[in-house]
């Protein structure tokens, strides 16, 4: 029975996990076989330590402390499938944008987080799936398409996907250009895009820092989008860029950040280079 904690000690259908320990290691993350490989599920055990997190264990505590707004909540559907695309300000984002919404949202991880073996491995592992990551495809050949993989699983489940198609942390607050990955994987599973700007978390927690100083975070969903026009176009790297370029106009307008028609890890390496005063133009591929 997958996603059932398999010990000695917990019965058939029971819920929850051991302690950690050698019978723990058992307890199986996924609800199938190919869970582990990047599978869109993360069974019983990690949605337990989920909601453990989010109603009992850290979220009430980041509520009293930090005191997160949320308009639009109810743009995000109640049940079915749906792609939050969000802006990337801060490492503090997959905590506050998951905890305004009343549904689990699964965001992709390095396949590494969970195939490290021993307890550390386990701990490391529960931690992940129980916070809604889920690892990247690792029989797809690249980390882009094995994230694409693992998305797909998790929509064609009717689950929430949270992405950033800016791909990285913004390093300077403004919104870069969005990858066409995103607008793929809205063609090839025809669910809707709901738009997503989270404010406040690069205050939070600025870039380079671990923590910067308390403010009130503020997580705005704008209206689900819908690119059903295009279907049967997930191959015309023209269409996928319009449709890219429409989800971040949308980010923009809701965050009220200044856009940058540059991919965020050129425009890094071209601030870095800036520091250390080298005037040549970097030259990265696009």
């Amino acid at each position: 029975m997958g996603g059932v904690c398999r010990t000695p000690a917990v019965r058939r259908g029971a819920v929850g996990c051991p302690a950690p320990g050698p019978e723990a290691l058992r307890c199986e993350q996924g609800t199938d076989r190919a869970a582990p490989r990047g599978g869109g599920r993360i069974g019983r055990c990690g949605r337990v330590f989920y909601w453990f997190l989010k109603f009992i264990a850290l979220g009430p505590l980041l509520k009293l402390i930090f005191r997160p707004r949320a308009d639009g909540v109810e743009n995000v559907p109640a049940q079915g499938p749906a792609i939050l695309a969000s802006n990337h300000l801060s490492y503090a984002d997959w905590l506050f944008m998951p905890l305004v919404v009343p549904r689990m949202v699964k965001f992709v991880a390095k396949a590494e987080y969970f195939t490290t073996p021993g307890v550390k491995g386990w701990l490391q592992k529960t931690f992940f799936s129980g916070t809604g990551n889920i690892p990247i495809d690792r029989e797809s050949g690249n980390a882009a398409a094995g994230a694409l993989v693992s998305a797909k699983r998790v929509l064609d489940a009717g689950e929430l996907f949270g992405i950033y198609p800016e791909g990285t942390r913004s390093h300077d607050g403004k919104l870069y250009r969005g990858k066409t990955g995103i607008a793929r994987l809205a063609l090839e599973t025809g669910v809707p895009v709901i738009p997503v700007a989270v404010v406040g978390t690069d205050i939070v927690a600025p870039p380079g820092k671990k923590f910067g100083r308390i403010t009130r975070p503020t997580v705005r969903f704008g209206k689900p989008m819908d690119f059903s026009r295009y279907a049967g176009m997930e191959n015309d790297r023209f269409i996928l860029r319009s449709i890219t370029d429409e989800i971040m106009y949308e980010i923009m307008r809701l965050s009220g950040q200044e856009y940058v028609d540059m991919y965020a890890t050129r425009a890094k390496a071209e601030s870095r280079k800036s520091d250390r005063g080298d005037d040549e133009p970097t030259q990265l591929a696009s």
